[in-house]
C-alpha cells in the first residue's frame, strides 16, 4: 500500500469577456477549445467526438440509479450537446461543461504526475489564449483557475481516484467526511468574503465549503454533498470504482495539488486495509466544514459524535498517524508525502505564515493582509477582490500565483520543460499512453474516443471498430509503443493490435 494508484484532476476554469455582455460564457469556452484544437497534429481536429457508451452519471454507489426524469440536467453528462470538445495529444480530454471550459486530465498513477499534467493544464489554457489574441476580431477572453464568480455561483475542480470495489461505499464515505471537512487547511485556495455570494466581510480558507449542503448525494452542482456517490468507474465495474471527490478547491500551488492527491490516497489506502477511523465522526459536518473554512486562526474546535472537542489540525494529525501505520510498502514518493503533511501540519500549528512558500490560502492571505495593511482597506473594499481574482488569472504576466512563482515567491514542484513535454506526451504508464498516441498518430481516422474506448473509422473497413480500454493499465507504452513503430497506416496498426 501507498500513494500510488489510478487518478486524475478535471478543472472547470472561470471565464470572462471584459466589456462584452453579449458574448456567452459558453461561446467563449467553445472558443477557448477550438483554438487550442487548431494547434493540435491532424487537419481534422473537429471530427473527434467524445465517445459516451460507457457513461453512466445516475448510478449511485449505494446500489441504485437515479430516474432521468429526476436528474437535473447538469447531471446528464453522457449526453452529447454538441459543444466543442477535444481528445488531446497528452491524453487529456479538453472541452465545454456548464459554460466553463474544462481540461479533464488523463489518467496518471501517482499523486507529484497529477500534478504535471494539472500544470500542463493551465499551459494549453495559456496557448489557447495566446492563439485567441493573435485574432484582432476575437474578444478578450479571461481565464481563471478559480471556483466562485463572487456572485453565488460556484464551479468545480473534482480528484478522481481508482479504488477497490471490495471496500464498502459505506466505509468509503463514513471515513472521508471528517478528513474532507478538514482537508482544507493545507488544501484550500481561500476566497474573500463569507457566504456563498461573499455577503459578510472577511476571508475564508477553502473556496468550495459554503457550496456543500448535504453529506452524502450524486448531485454535483446543486445541494452538492461532502461525498459523492457517483458510480461511475471507467472501468472494469466488478474490480474498481471511482471515488469522484467534489470538495477540492483549484490550487494554483503545486506542493498543495500533490499533498491533496498525496494525503488523500495515503487515507484511502487506509480505508482499503480496513483502518477504522468511524470514532472520528463529527456532529453536524456540513455546518462543521463551513466553520473550518472560516477560521484562518485555526484554533477552533469540532464537537465528535463521542464527545471529544478537536480541531481541524487534531483530525489530520489522527489521519496520518493511522494512515502511516498502515503503509506495508513504502517508495520515495509515499515517505515524501508522510513527510510533507507531517512538516505542514507542524507548521501550520506553530505558525502559519512560514507556509506563504507552499499553501494558496496562506500566499493569497499574506498578499491580502498586506494590501489592508498598507491602504487601510476593509474586507468588503472591491480592490482586494479584484487582487483576490488575480491571484488565480492563469495568464502568466497578470496573474499573482504565477508571478510568485516566477520569482520563487511560491514553490513548485515542475520546471517548464517538463511542462512543455507533458502538454504533448501523456503518461507513460496507462492506457492514456494509447488513446494520445492515436490521436496523434492517426488524427483523420479516430472518429471518437473516451477514458474507456478509442473508435477508429478507417478506409479499409466498413464498420466503425471500438477499441475498448477497460483496463487502466493496458495501452501503456511498454505495451504497445512496438506497434505504433510498426504501422504505418492506421489499418496497420489496428491489424496488429488485433493481432496482438
Amino acid at each position: 500500500m501507498t500513494v500510488r494508484r489510478v487518478m486524475g484532476i478535471e478543472t472547470e476554469y472561470g471565464i470572462s469577456v471584459p466589456g462584452r455582455e453579449d458574448v456567452s460564457a459558453t461561446v467563449a469556452s467553445a472558443h477557448v477549445v477550438t483554438a487550442y484544437s487548431r494547434q493540435m497534429p491532424g487537419a481534422n481536429r473537429q471530427r473527434v467526438r467524445w465517445e459516451f457508451g460507457d457513461e453512466s452519471p445516475l448510478r449511485d454507489a449505494r446500489g441504485f440509479d437515479m430516474s432521468r426524469a429526476d436528474a437535473d440536467p447538469s447531471q446528464l453528462t453522457d449526453e452529447d450537446f454538441g459543444y466543442a470538445n477535444a481528445v488531446l495529444p497528452n491524453g487529456a480530454r479538453l472541452y465545454v461543461d456548464h459554460a466553463h471550459p474544462e481540461y479533464s486530465s488523463p489518467e496518471v498513477t501517482n499523486p507529484l504526475d497529477a500534478v504535471l499534467y494539472d500544470a500542463a493544464g493551465e499551459e494549453i489554457m495559456r496557448r489557447s489564449l495566446a492563439e485567441l489574441q493573435a485574432d484582432p476580431q476575437t474578444p478578450t477572453i479571461r481565464l481563471y483557475k478559480n471556483n466562485s464568480d463572487s456572485k453565488g455561483a460556484s464551479y468545480g475542480t473534482h480528484e478522481n481516484y481508482l479504488m477497490s470495489r471490495a471496500t464498502p461505499f459505506q466505509a468509503i464515505a463514513a471515513a472521508l467526511i471528517p478528513f474532507f471537512v478538514c482537508r482544507p487547511v493545507i488544501t484550500g485556495s481561500g476566497r474573500i468574503g463569507i457566504g456563498r455570494a461573499g455577503e459578510l466581510p472577511g476571508f475564508q480558507i477553502s473556496s468550495r465549503a459554503d457550496y456543500f449542503e448535504e453529506e452524502i448525494g450524486l448531485e454535483t452542482t446543486m445541494r452538492r454533498p461532502i461525498i459523492n456517490t457517483r458510480d461511475e468507474p471507467h472501468a472494469d465495474a466488478n474490480e474498481y470504482r471511482r471515488l469522484h471527490v467534489i470538495v477540492g478547491d483549484a490550487n494554483m500551488s503545486q506542493t498543495a495539488t500533490y499533498l491533496k492527491l498525496g494525503f488523500t490516497s495515503l487515507v484511502l489506502h487506509a480505508v482499503e486495509a480496513g483502518v477504522d477511523f468511524g470514532d472520528l465522526a463529527l456532529v453536524e459536518p456540513v455546518i462543521q466544514m463551513h466553520e473550518v473554512s472560516y477560521d484562518t486562526e485555526l484554533t477552533r474546535t469540532m464537537l465528535l459524535r463521542d464527545g471529544r472537542k478537536l480541531t481541524a489540525i487534531d483530525l489530520l494529525e489522527i489521519y496520518l498517524e493511522r494512515a502511516t501505520k498502515s503503509v506495508l510498502e513504502h517508495d520515495e514518493q509515499t515517505d515524501d508525502v508522510i513527510e510533507r503533511v507531517g512538516q505542514i501540519l507542524g507548521q501550520l500549528r506553530a505558525d502559519k505564515w512560514t507556509l506563504a512558500s507552499e499553501l494558496d490560502w496562506v500566499a493569497k492571505l499574506r498578499i491580502l493582509e498586506g494590501y489592508r495593511k498598507r491602504d487601510g482597506l476593509d474586507w468588503n473594499a472591491p480592490a482586494l477582490a479584484m487582487v483576490d481574482l488575480q491571484y488565480s488569472d492563469i495568464d502568466s504576466h497578470r496573474g499573482l500565483a504565477n508571478k510568485l512563482m516566477a520569482k520563487g515567491s511560491l514553490k513548485t514542484l515542475f520546471g517548464q520543460d517538463q511542462i512543455d513535454l507533458a502538454v504533448d506526451e501523456p503518461p507513460i504508464d496507462t492506457r492514456a499512453w494509447f488513446r494520445g498516441k492515436c490521436v496523434t498518430r492517426f488524427p483523420s481516422e479516430v472518429a471518437a474516443a473516451s477514458w474507456d474506448a478509442v473508435v477508429f473509422d478507417t478506409p479499409g473497413n466498413e464498420a466503425l471498430q471500438r477499441i475498448s480500454t477497460l483496463d487502466p493499465f493496458k495501452g501503456t507504452r511498454a505495451h504497445v509503443a512496438s506497434l505504433f513503430d510498426r504501422a504505418g497506416t492506421a489499418d496497420e496498426f489496428l491489424a496488429l493490435l488485433e493481432q496482438s
